[in-house]
């Protein structure tokens, strides 16, 4: 069976079908959040504008800068690729986020993907506050570690043991030296515009912020750290084929985002992940995917379940915490086994498996699960892409974009986008003037265009249509 990308014209094989794209109209909202069943999401919707001020965040941030770095401490949050004031959030329920100045937004970043089903869900804080009572940190075994473990385990194909960890930057540190460890090899292949974190030998092309800041490497990384980092386009067959031909003895692993979110939203083309499985257990390497980003996202077994390819190691983080802090990298029981103290690769961490985050985790995970959610997604996604392609189509811009499930993305350009280099293609300039009205249309999109957007189970259908409604005015207005 294909599935196929709304908006861009890709398809690859899938156990799991998209729905059709349907084009926004003005009759009763549908309600079948749990159905399998076709859904389109339609009710007229007036967008009004409001008083919009930035003030009391202006003021926050100025102080900022006098504190920290850029006054942030994630670069993107600065604004540097849209430019105008940053928003400083107070506070965020279900799928909308207020700031400083009172301001209210429809939320599709979703602290960067955790927000997947809401933020401050009312089960995951009642959860957290009875945890609390037993203290925040052990630095110590605790039960949750299983409780969480197993359910990962359960999920996730190519996951027979786990290791949590603290960040998603902290499991491709920890899976890369594994890797390593374990085949006796030190070179990788990563591709251009996958960002696996800011360790040193994945500061080689790594998109999201470093290209949204326009450094295409970053200064204090020495030479020595990135020497064995070869990279490829993605999507690229014979790139990938010629760095195996040339470097066959010293490959220890490929590493990517199975669906790129970090130069915006890229699929794989057709057979390019079957085609990197099929050359890594030919040449004795192993296959890394970072899930990061798609695990529990475009599945509830994240996009390995999806596309039907088992990689040796998988990345996890964001969702699996629930919005803490947490990371997590597993694989087959021979290669996780290796690591301390089960074997000789060491890798440690304090706060690892902490009582909080385990717990935000498990409730979260518990939601994911219930029928119809991974449909709803969908659903939703396809409403809200196909409605801002559609409306940037009326509007005469050249834009092209897609989805899966509960993540998507779109680009000032013509298209189609296959790699980072299409991606760059897109006209900036145009994104950052969008960008900067939707905010003051109540929508807060990544500050970046070569960043992924996120839905959740939060999300409902005055929320799509709200935010398409937004859209078609702004573009009209571009």
């Amino acid at each position: 069976m294909a599935a196929a990308v709304s908006g861009i014209g890709l398809s690859w094989g899938s156990k799991v079908s998209q729905r059709p794209c349907s084009s926004p109209s003005s009759s009763s909202p549908s309600r079948c959040r749990s159905s399998g069943r076709r859904c389109v999401i339609r009710m007229a919707v007036t967008v009004e504008k409001k008083n919009f001020t930035l003030q009391k965040s202006e003021e926050i941030f100025n102080a900022a800068k006098d504190l920290m770095p850029g006054g942030v401490n994630s670069p993107v949050r600065a604004f540097k690729s849209v430019g105008g004031q940053p928003i400083v959030i107070d506070s965020v329920k279900g799928s909308h986020m207020w700031d400083v100045d009172g301001n209210e937004y429809i939320d599709y970043v979703g602290s960067w993907g955790p927000a997947i089903i809401g933020h401050a869900d009312d089960k995951v804080l009642a959860a957290l506050a009875e945890t609390m009572k037993k203290g925040t940190s052990f630095g110590a075994p605790c039960a949750l570690e299983n409780e969480l473990a197993e359910m990962v385990i359960a999920a996730v194909p190519s996951i027979d043991m786990v290791r949590f960890v603290n960040s998603g930057t902290e499991a491709c540190m920890g899976v890369l030296r594994l890797a390593r460890a374990f085949t006796n090899r030190q070179k990788i292949i990563k591709f251009e515009g996958c960002y696996h974190g800011h360790a040193d030998p994945f500061l080689v092309k790594a998109g999201s912020g470093v290209a949204t800041l326009g450094l295409p490497d970053s200064p204090g990384v020495p030479k020595a750290a990135t020497i064995d980092t070869l990279t490829s386009p993605f999507n690229d067959f014979q790139t990938v084929e010629d760095l195996f031909k040339a470097h066959k003895e010293d490959i220890a692993a490929v590493i990517l985002e199975p669906v790129v979110g970090n130069a915006g939203f890229i699929p794989p083309s057709s057979d390019f992940l079957n085609f990197l499985r099929r050359i890594t257990k030919e040449n004795g390497a192993l296959l890394i995917f970072d899930e990061v980003m798609t695990g529990f996202r475009l599945a509830y077994g994240g996009a390995q379940e999806y596309f039907g390819i088992t990689p040796d190691l998988t990345t996890l983080g964001k969702i699996i915490g629930g919005g803490l802090p947490v990371g997590a990298y597993g694989g087959r029981r021979d290669i996780m086994e290796m690591v301390a103290p089960a074997g000789p690769m060491y890798q440690a961490g304090t706060l690892s498996g902490n009582p909080l985050a385990m717990t935000a985790g498990i409730h979260t995970l518990k939601r994911l699960k219930e029928p119809g959610s991974y449909e709803y997604l969908d659903k939703i996604t396809a409403e809200l892409v196909q409605g801002i392609l559609d409306a940037g189509k009326n509007a005469g811009h050249e834009m092209c974009g897609g989805y899966i499930r509960g993540m998507f993305g779109f680009f000032f350009t013509k298209g189609p986008v296959y790699n980072f280099e299409d991606a760059k293609k897109s006209d900036t300039a145009k994104f950052a003037k969008f960008y900067r009205a939707m905010l003051e249309e109540g929508v807060y999109f990544a500050p970046s265009q070569f960043e992924a957007g996120f839905t959740g189970l939060a999300h409902t259908s005055e929320d799509i249509q709200r935010t398409i409604a937004a859209a078609d005015k702004v573009l009209r207005q571009l």
